[in-house]
């Protein structure tokens, strides 16, 4: 008992952790900036403008951050769109590498838009298994079928965790090979902020890790429901 409990704090810190490392990064430099130059969704109107990008969209949502290559628009949340601060600037920058890697065909993104579909997907029918497992159960009247479903259900969960982790590449892309070379070229910022950008764009590029990890959090606590 006392080992599970262990086992399973460990993994409910691996789980957590990132998330609360990204939020702390960003809200670390979230404080407002007069000193800066633009909003996040002012930034992110210039840098797609400066790159003949007119024809995409900078928009608000209460989504999250993100750039949607169908509607082909950037979308930052309100605190990022109106926002004066090095967080919104450098965010906004991560979200216009998106849109610069659609616009020059950068296959890796399509194939994470494709997955991301996929996951969604996976995660529902996975959700949906599991719910199931107890009803079939006392239909069937044999434990073997819930230890067969809850396997199922644990393997599709697992595979929507990796195909989040799989995001990574085109992430990092976005962050170092994009927006940072963009930030430092415009010279869009001071110097002394350049260290404090890089790790918001190591935050961005992370988030999609933390989401699979909280995606593998839903397995432990299902086994934590049936006590297996």
């Amino acid at each position: 008992m006392a080992l599970g409990l262990i086992v399973l704090a460990l993994l409910l810190a691996l789980a957590y952790a990132p998330g609360m490392w990204v939020r702390g990064v960003l809200k670390r430099h979230g404080g407002e900036r007069p000193d800066l130059a633009w909003t996040g969704a002012a930034f992110a109107r210039q840098a797609l403008d400066g790159m003949k990008l007119g024809h995409v969209l900078v928009e608000e949502t209460k989504l999250g951050d993100h750039y949607d290559p169908a509607a082909k628009a950037v979308r930052l949340t309100p605190a990022l769109f109106r926002g004066r601060s090095l967080t919104a600037m450098v965010v906004a920058a991560h979200e216009v590498g998106h849109a610069m890697q659609d616009a020059t065909g950068y296959a890796p993104l399509r194939q994470r838009t494709a997955s991301a579909k996929t996951a969604a997907q996976v995660e529902r029918i996975g959700g949906a298994v599991m719910l199931a497992a107890p009803l079939l159960l006392i239909v069937m009247k044999s434990p073997v079928v819930l230890v067969f479903e809850f396997i199922a259900a644990a393997i599709l969960i697992l595979s929507a965790a990796l195909m989040h982790a799989l995001t990574l590449p085109v992430e990092f892309d976005a962050s170092f090979k994009r927006a940072m070379p963009l930030l430092e070229k415009g010279q869009f910022l001071k110097p002394a902020d350049l260290p404090a950008a890089r790790e918001i764009l190591r935050a961005a590029a992370y988030t999609y890790v933390a989401s699979a990890l909280m995606t593998l959090l839903d397995v432990t606590r299902w086994f934590r429901i049936f006590r297996f």
